[in-house]
């Protein structure tokens, strides 16, 4: 399976005039993208099928379809192609919507010209994962397979271990969970199996190749070893995290080219780390040479991050002239993702959050922000909602689920590091576990926009909650951030319960800077309700901020200009 990258190479081909104009649109956005010419449009489309990882043609469909229909080869080889009519009003996936990257590529062309974007893949029409867009190689009977989940057939679901899926439609079962007998199977295994008409097979990253070699060896022989003894093993390559080696052969180039044709990492450690593995074989040769008596069996037996966890030599240091490789198994890991969502507008949720919402087979969080997305989630996810004060609970919540081997994603808003759930997930969290990061735009970020740049120089966020932090050590804060004239950010900055932190920090900051320091209070930025109040630390009314809001005190350089908060940054050439 291959998606597109931002460096695939994305031919443009256009007929007409107006065809050519949006080209040249796309071509001047992406660098990658080009106008491919030929003698006729026939011939340009051509080439581009052949040199190309995708292609935008500004034609008609059916004289795509005519002319690549003799072209046509393996939908996880072929190039994507998405056809975009001479008006741009529809950017239509036509190939590879899924295994080629076209479905997002009519998405980002359709943002780009203006067109709507068609796609019609059947699990994208009814809002199922398609088996090819898990994140995972999937090989086998995948057409027959995701015909029997969108028709509702039981579908037995067969895995070697408890791998982090995402959300599965009901009708897909574990065989544990339902002995009643189904035609169709969903294997996830790194297992060469017998190919059939009902399988389709997902190829978890579980296997990390450890390679040796001497300096110079060939890409040839270090492919033909490794591939050689995975087939030995009853393995699929398919299923390879990485390969891994020691600091020193991070350069090798039939190593580094091995990787790249594999399509993963190369993953290298200190001989220091890979000394500490217990390996079954270690040589004094290998520790004279390169300072550990192992680097194949050591460094196939530590994970990407360096750590010796549940790992199973599956296949010991075999050599070649000049290579030698060993394979482990790793049990897999739970996968959280701890989600910023941001400020409240969905336009202003990022597509990586969007994907991480479903790639979730658990979702975790505050019952308003769940309510912010559930449209978002893939069918069958399940959701754990609570109220305002059951952080911790929540915190608790995504890593017991996690550590249970499952895909969850722990929401929360602006940027989840941010006085948010990441801090106290994390607290949590354990090696168990995978934990992804996914920044958000945080109420700050947005305060500041609609201010207009109140954050052009240093600035500090501080929390006036005392509900975890004594007030004392709060006021030390604000008396910090007073004396380094620094832009104020306040969040929590009162409630009802809390009348009077702010008023005692506005105080602070007004000892050490002009009574006409412009102070801007925004409240439910992006979200229904938005309001934006410009003040000066003489004149705002403590009143009108609530729990809701974020107030944004300038420093003594800020200004107003044209009714927007400003702090300059001071650039030589404004003198």
């Amino acid at each position: 399976m291959h998606h597109l990258t931002s460096h695939a190479r994305i031919g443009l081909v256009a007929a007409t005039a107006a065809g050519r104009r949006h080209a040249r649109t796309v071509a001047a956005a992406w660098p990658h993208a080009r106008l491919v010419p030929g003698e006729s449009v026939a011939d340009a489309l051509r080439t581009a099928w052949s040199d190309c990882d995708a292609v935008i043609a500004f034609l008609a469909t059916g004289a795509v379809v005519r002319i690549l229909a003799p072209l046509l080869g393996d939908k996880r080889t072929d190039p994507a192609v998405v056809v975009v009519d001479e008006a741009a009003r529809h950017a239509v996936a036509l190939l590879g919507g899924h295994a080629g990257g076209g479905n997002a590529l009519a998405e980002a062309v359709g943002a780009l010209v203006d067109a709507r974007p068609v796609v019609t893949t059947a699990t994208d029409a009814v809002d199922l994962p398609g088996l090819d867009t898990l994140g995972w190689p999937v090989e086998g009977a995948v057409a027959a397979v995701s015909r029997a989940v969108l028709d509702g057939e039981p579908v037995r679901l067969v895995a070697d271990a408890d791998w982090p899926l995402p959300a599965l439609p009901p009708n897909v079962r574990p065989s544990a969970a339902d002995p009643e007998p189904a035609d169709y199977r969903l294997l996830v295994t790194d297992r060469l199996v017998p190919p059939d008409d009902r399988t389709a097979v997902l190829r978890p990253p579980s296997l990390v190749a450890g390679v040796g070699a001497s300096r110079g060896v060939s890409a040839d022989e270090v492919r033909d070893l490794l591939h050689r003894e995975l087939t030995s093993a009853g393995l699929s390559p398919a299923s390879l995290r990485c390969l891994a080696s020691a600091d020193v052969k991070a350069d090798e180039a039939g190593i580094v080219a091995t990787a790249d044709a594999l399509g993963v990492p190369l993953v290298t450690h200190p001989a220091v780390t890979l000394a500490a593995v217990d390996v079954p074989h270690p040589s004094e040769v290998v520790r004279a040479a390169v300072g550990t008596p192992s680097v194949a069996e050591a460094a196939a037996l530590l994970d990407v991050d360096g750590r010796t966890g549940d790992a199973e030599l599956l296949v010991p240091k075999t050599a070649s002239a000049m290579a030698t490789v060993a394979v482990a198994r790793h049990a897999p890991r739970g996968r959280l993702a701890v989600v910023g969502l941001g400020p409240g507008a969905a336009d202003l949720r990022t597509p990586r959050a969007v994907a991480e919402l479903r790639r979730a087979a658990v979702v975790v969080g505050l019952d308003q922000y769940v309510d912010q997305v559930r449209g978002v989630l893939r069918p069958g996810t399940r959701v754990l909602a609570s109220g305002l004060g059951a952080e911790e609970a929540r915190a608790r919540a995504a890593v017991a689920e996690a550590a249970a081997g499952r895909a969850v994603a722990l929401i929360g808003s602006g940027d989840a590091g941010v006085y948010a759930m990441a801090s106290p997930a994390l607290e949590y969290a354990d090696e168990r576990i995978d934990v992804v990061g996914v920044p958000g735009v945080t109420a700050a970020l947005a305060a500041g926009a609609l201010l207009g740049a109140p954050l052009g120089h240093d600035h500090a966020y501080l929390s006036l909650s005392d509900l975890h932090t004594p007030w004392e050590i709060i006021e030390r804060r604000v008396s910090a951030v007073a004396e380094g004239d620094l832009v104020a950010l306040f969040y929590n900055p009162r409630s009802r319960a809390r009348d009077w932190q702010l008023g005692r920090a506005l105080a602070i900051l007004a000892a050490h800077r002009p009574p006409d320091t412009p102070v801007g209070v925004v409240r439910n930025a992006s979200r229904d309700g938005e309001r934006v109040h410009l003040a000066t630390l003489a004149t705002l009314d403590p009143q009108v901020v609530d729990m809701y809001s974020v107030v944004v005190v300038g420093s003594s350089d800020t200004r107003l200009v044209a009714g927007r908060m400003v702090t300059p940054r001071g650039y030589r050439w404004r003198s």
